[in-house]
């Protein structure tokens, strides 16, 4: 792969001749990343998962330029229809056709397809006809076939599941009908649906791995300043985010309790550790956080510093670092796993650290409901972004995570916040964030 900004890529441009830098220009996997080029494979169907400005128009353009043209490695024959899908004729005539990364930019000249507007299609020299539909009448679906279909900002379409079950039924020529589905992830159920078809293959990108192709104010202001949180990871890093609806926690609840300014006095601060049973590589992780009170009844979550597959040793000298730099009170940790050995493993590496130990004697949800209640009165507030305690939090419901992996760093911040609470902290029943 190229750089367009690349040192090597700026003298090779200078070397050739004006005929030969349009040649290459128009070679595409030689500047393409590799998440921008479709798997190898026997798929159906190509998901690009990518943040704004991560280049998934250019892919879903050139993905197309290469079916209809038949340019290895894309097919090795070219598509006679191809259906191009957005959420209205708008986008599809701004974003796909005539954007500045679609398909009437991306060819060069003798390959550029003729836009006729008012059949709304897209004709190749070869013959190859791409079809402009919306989400917005799925009906216009019903009739045409098509050997290859471009989805962009599928999340977005209005009637998501009709206009895609219309498609489907379209998506009836040649030997190995395709689709390329690029969009910025939403957690709409038919995408969920659709990662989990063993006949898709997925791609992910962030927004700054396109950097080179990016305006710096760009990368300086907006990506700076949504790094880390729920909208950036869904909008700059392509992750797709949900909550589960039975969940304690909701995301946007945690959201408009980030704490943004400077950090009131703190009464105290512990730090919790929710230590595994073993110190595998496929072992549990250790969960390490830190958090404190003011005098204000109000708590907040200051650090999450856990780590997987670390000896005992390891996590150990983690927490006792952690507790010297933010000056805690004590270290909380719970010893059901342990006991006395979980104790004995901090105080050799520092035989002074206080040790409060703690013994769970109910399930992870009930020790969870008066912390979710304390979230719930606006009571606890987190000093930054923790996106991976966060996903736990977030996915924990009745019957733990949905993944049946161990709550390791919410256990440990449960335990955090129910030693600064105080042993009167109420048990309610609650179904926590998930109604605020």
């Amino acid at each position: 792969m190229l750089n367009y900004g690349d040192r090597a890529a700026i003298d090779l441009l200078a070397s050739l001749s004006p005929g030969e830098r349009a040649a290459l220009f128009a070679d595409w996997p030689i500047w393409a990343r590799a998440e921008q080029m479709p798997p190898d494979g026997d798929w159906t169907t190509w998901v690009f998962l990518g943040g704004r400005g991560a280049g998934k128009t250019r892919a879903g353009a050139e993905w197309v330029r290469g079916m209809a043209l038949g340019l290895p490695p894309f097919a090795d024959r070219p598509c006679e229809r191809i259906a191009l899908v957005g959420e209205t004729y708008l986008d599809v005539r701004e974003v796909m056709v005539e954007g500045v990364s679609g398909l009437m930019a991306i060819h060069p000249d003798h390959q550029r397809p003729d836009f006729q507007v008012s059949r709304r299609r897209v004709v190749w020299p070869n013959g190859a006809v791409a079809q402009l539909f919306s989400s917005e009448d799925p009906e216009g679906l019903r009739g045409p076939q098509f050997d290859a279909a471009w989805c962009d900002e599928f999340s977005k379409w209005r009637r998501l599941d009709e206009t895609w079950d219309m498609l489907q039924f379209g998506l009836r020529l040649g030997p190995m009908p395709r689709q390329c589905v690029t969009a910025t992830p939403r957690p709409v159920p038919l995408l969920r649906r659709l990662l989990d078809d063993p006949n898709t293959v997925v791609t992910h990108a962030t927004t700054r791995e396109n950097a080179a192709n990016l305006s710096p104010a760009f990368l300086d202001t907006v990506v700076k300043r949504y790094a880390g949180t729920r909208l950036g990871r869904q909008e700059l890093d392509g992750e797709l985010i949900s909550d589960r609806s039975d969940a304690l926690w909701r995301r946007d609840a945690l959201d408009r309790q980030r704490w943004t300014g400077s950090l009131p006095d703190l009464r105290r601060v512990v730090v919790a550790v929710d230590p595994p049973a073993t110190s595998s590589a496929t072992a549990d992780a250790c969960g390490i956080v830190s958090a404190g009170a003011d005098g204000a009844g109000r708590y907040f979550v200051l650090d999450d510093k856990s780590l997987s597959g670390a000896t005992p040793a390891a996590w150990a000298e983690r927490a006792i670092a952690l507790f010297r730099w933010r000056k805690a009170d004590t270290i909380v940790a719970e010893v059901n796993q342990g006991g006395d050995m979980v104790t004995a493993v901090l105080r050799q590496v520092d035989e002074t650290v206080p040790v409060d130990t703690v013994r769970a004697t109910r399930g992870k949800w009930l020790r969870a409901e008066p912390i979710a209640a304390l979230y719930e009165q606006g009571r606890v507030f987190h000093a930054r972004t923790f996106a991976a305690l966060e996903d736990e939090m977030c996915d924990f419901g009745p019957d733990g995570l949905s993944g049946g992996r161990s709550p390791d760093r919410l256990d440990a911040l449960v335990w955090a916040l129910t030693a600064l609470a105080g042993p009167g902290l109420a048990t309610p029943r609650v179904r926590g964030l998930a109604s605020s």
